[in-house]
């Protein structure tokens, strides 16, 4: 059986795809044994090095503090980036020149810019024409370079999703006399951010995982910087303390796109179940005999 996209596998091209697939299995366990023996013989799999995170000291002392200041920046950087990128994104479709010329040179600027000089400039500002704590200034340059950095990039999506939706919704309501301002907030900007929700949610992971690029670099004590004194506290285990963040990392990410996609649902189900089908008599139709209502 045929489909619109490719045509079916015939029995060479069947017992290819399965020759390839136990081929591509047994690489899999083959570097798998591979890396637990490599591990095992270098004493990472000892008991001794993994035991620690099944405590509460290793928690509570490092993992955990670091995981709270890791969330604090991701969310302060996707509370101001979320807002910020909106208005960069609106700004770029103005009429006016005045706005849109300003706010494509900010967008393409801060975009071509590695986070991390973000980060690393914004430490320096802050040590020199701020008042800043000592203490405080990793979390504000870390925030700042994500800010700066993901707000241009939200605002070149949710511009993206603007302009792909169909310009009759447009013309629709400017023909019943809606303002420019109300096409956007009440009819535009929803489904744009409908549609392009998965992409925004990828953006808010990198933002998390952004947030290391602080701890490794600017000392910033998040999640990833846990790793060095744990590691060194309990005898070395650098494999096992970068492995348990690592899971963290997979855990928290997977729990943000996880809620984005009941998200996503949720508000095209709403959006679906919105219409109302009305009886000929409600709209002014005619009834079964013919008769106006």
């Amino acid at each position: 059986m045929s489909s619109v996209l490719y045509d079916a596998q015939g029995p060479r091209a069947k017992r290819r795809n399965v020759l390839y697939t136990v081929v591509f299995l047994l690489a899999v366990v083959a570097l798998g044994w591979w890396v637990f023996r490599a591990l095992n013989d270098k004493g990472q799999l000892d008991w001794e090095k993994w035991k620690p995170f099944f405590g509460s000291e290793a928690w509570t002392t490092y993992i955990l503090p670091g995981l709270q200041n890791t969330l604090t920046a991701a969310f302060l950087s996707v509370l101001i980036a979320l807002p910020l990128g909106a208005v960069l994104g609106i700004a770029r479709l103005s009429d006016h020149v005045w706005i849109r010329v300003p706010a494509g040179v900010i967008v393409e600027f801060f975009r071509a810019i590695p986070v991390l000089i973000l980060m690393i400039f914004g430490l320096a500002l802050f040590a020199q024409y701020t008042d800043v704590n000592s203490d405080d200034r990793p979390l504000y340059a870390v925030v700042t370079g994500l800010v700066l950095y993901n707000a241009s990039v939200l605002a070149e999506v949710l511009r993206a999703g603007i302009l792909a939706l169909p310009k009759g919704q447009t013309e629709a309501a400017q023909a019943i006399g809606l303002r420019k301002t109300q096409i956007m907030t009440s009819i535009l900007l929803p489904q744009a951010v409908t549609a392009m929700l998965p992409a925004i949610v990828s953006q808010l992971v990198v933002i998390v995982k952004d947030t290391a690029l602080g701890g490794a670099v600017l000392t910033f004590p998040d999640l990833l910087a846990a790793v060095s004194p744990m590691s060194s506290y309990y005898g070395a285990n650098t494999i096992a303390s970068f492995t348990v963040v690592a899971l963290i990392f997979v855990l928290v990410n997977f729990a943000l796109t996880s809620f984005a996609s009941w998200l996503e649902r949720r508000l095209r189900t709403r959006r679906k179940s919105t219409g109302t089908v009305l009886p000929p008599a409600a709209v002014g139709g005619t009834d079964s005999t013919g008769t106006a209502a």
